[in-house]
């Protein structure tokens, strides 16, 4: 069955060049152009991934994106954002807030698919049966894609998955950001680097006791990032 793609954007041009390439890439397509209606379609079809405009009328895409993150049974859902602002303050925002990658306008079209195929790779890997990765009470299963703390469950997103699994399933290594980028998501693009920053950010706040002074996950002064065993 094809992967249901819901687009989000109040330019309806936009929406139909979106469209267009992504059905001609073998996707299914739902559109929406504003807020409120976006999260109608998302709540009702449940799509496997959303393209969502940052600056919408009524709820804007940073409103929409806290929702479904706040949402129990919409958190898991991948997002990836389009803006026309470009200023490096939205864009890390836009990911803290839960975004797993984020496009700037304007943009070839081509890109938005090769976005679009990516962060799906990641929401869908899977690994060898009963691939349970476990490292002081943080235990994250690839089989069934859940991460917990403790005992307590967490919600991540795919890009935060992606990024984790490979931090755990090499304890210990320090990771340059360009390494751990592509080991993790497969595919690496100009800026990709200073984001990172914030997914890092985005999993220390749900994994660690106190951020600020992680225990976990340890950036590397010069180098990049490990996960300490």
């Amino acid at each position: 069955m094809a992967n249901r793609i819901l687009v989000v954007d109040d330019d309806k041009e936009i929406v139909r060049l979106i469209k267009s390439y992504l059905e001609k890439s073998g996707f299914s397509v739902l559109t929406a152009y504003d807020g409120d209606n976006a999260l109608r379609v998302i709540r009702a079809e449940r799509p496997d991934l959303v393209v969502l405009d940052l600056m919408l009328p009524g709820r804007d895409g940073w409103d929409i994106t806290k929702t479904i993150r706040a949402d129990a049974h919409l958190a898991a859902t991948p997002i990836l954002m389009l803006t026309a602002r470009v200023e490096d303050t939205d864009k890390i925002l836009g990911l803290e807030l839960g975004a797993d990658d984020y496009l700037a306008k304007p943009f070839n079209p081509r890109e938005v698919i090769a976005r679009v195929r990516a962060i799906l790779r990641r929401a869908g890997a899977s690994a060898p049966a009963s691939r349970i990765l476990e490292i002081r009470g943080l235990r994250l299963d690839a089989d069934r894609h859940t991460v917990s703390i403790n005992g307590t469950a967490l919600e991540t997103t795919p890009t935060e998955f992606a990024l984790l699994k490979t931090l755990m399933e090499n304890p210990n290594h320090a990771f340059t950001r360009g390494e751990l980028i592509e080991k993790s998501l497969g595919y690496s693009y100009e800026g990709l680097e200073r984001t990172l920053d914030s997914h890092i950010k985005n999993l220390r706040k749900k994994i660690e006791d106190d951020p600020t002074e992680p225990e976990y996950i340890e950036t590397v002064f010069g180098v990049g990032y490990r996960l300490r065993d």
